[in-house]
Order: C-alpha cells, then sequence, then structure tokens
C-alpha cells in the first residue's frame, strides 16, 4: 500500500527537513529527489501550506545560477509576461505538454538505440528529430492558429 509522497517541512529559519530521513537537506538532496522521480511535498511547518512550487523554483534558479542554464533570457522573459494576461493557464498547459512531448521523444530515442543494432545512429537520430520538429510545429501552428491577430496586420506578416 503506498503511502504518498515523502514530506519535507520548511522551518521559519528556511532549513528543509526530510521526514522520511529524519534530517536536513539542501535544494542539491531536493534535486536528488527530481532526478531520481522520488514523489514529495513541501510543506511550510507553520502554516502547512504546499509550497513544492517555490522549492522547485529555487533549485531551478540554483541550477540556472551554477552556469547551467537551460532557458534563455528572452524565454524567462516571456513566461513571466504570461502571468496576468489572460493567457496564463494557456502557456503553462501549452509548455507542460512542449516538456512532456520532449521528455517521450527522448525516451524513443533510448529505446530506438537499444533495439537497433546495426543501424546508422546518425540517421535515426535525424529520422526522430524530424518527426519531433513535425509534431512541435504542428502544435505550435494550433496553438498560434487559436491566437487573435494584432489589429492592422495581415496573415503574411
Amino acid at each position: 500500500m503506498k503511502e504518498g509522497p515523502r514530506v519535507i517541512r520548511k522551518y521559519p529559519n528556511r532549513r528543509l527537513y526530510d521526514t522520511v530521513e529524519s534530517r536536513y537537506v539542501t535544494l542539491a538532496d531536493v534535486r536528488r529527489l527530481v532526478v531520481e522521480r522520488i514523489d514529495f511535498v513541501v510543506l511550510d511547518r507553520k502554516t502547512q501550506q504546499d509550497i513544492t512550487r517555490s522549492i522547485l523554483l529555487q533549485v531551478i534558479a540554483e541550477q540556472e545560477g551554477a552556469g547551467e542554464s537551460l532557458m534563455s533570457r528572452d524565454f524567462l522573459s516571456q513566461v513571466i509576461r504570461s502571468y496576468g494576461s489572460g493567457l496564463q493557464d494557456f502557456v503553462g498547459r501549452y509548455l507542460d505538454e512542449s516538456i512532456q512531448l520532449f521528455a517521450r521523444e527522448q525516451r524513443e530515442i533510448r529505446d530506438r538505440f537499444k533495439s537497433v543494432v546495426g543501424l546508422d545512429p546518425v540517421e535515426t537520430v535525424q529520422q526522430v528529430a524530424h518527426k519531433n520538429y513535425q509534431r512541435w510545429k504542428a502544435l505550435q501552428d494550433e496553438v498560434f492558429s487559436r491566437l487573435p491577430r494584432p489589429f492592422g496586420r495581415d496573415e503574411r506578416e
């Protein structure tokens, strides 16, 4: 019987306490849980509020600050502009589905490499990349077709 996600408590002194391992943990430890796909939730000790997303954002900020940049400045600026724009939920779902598609494609590439001994790996990667591009383009076209056109612009712009 599954008990639910691991609970990590954040204390007022900003320290994180892992209730399973009975020890204080760092953001690096939280990152390890994510990488190892261990389900967890971070609760504020005082309010019992779920602050998992906030802690995950801190992990991302730490990774970005350590020179392991994944997101460009322009991308981050666009994300910030999406808040309160009326498209916030839509953009969130779009980004979520896009990263899920990317993860599925990565798994497909790994699975193909495991099963295609003797085939040209470069050709296989090119085929999967082309297929991924077609899916991404179709998803992007669908998204943009739903957005209103700016006033005074025609479709060729």
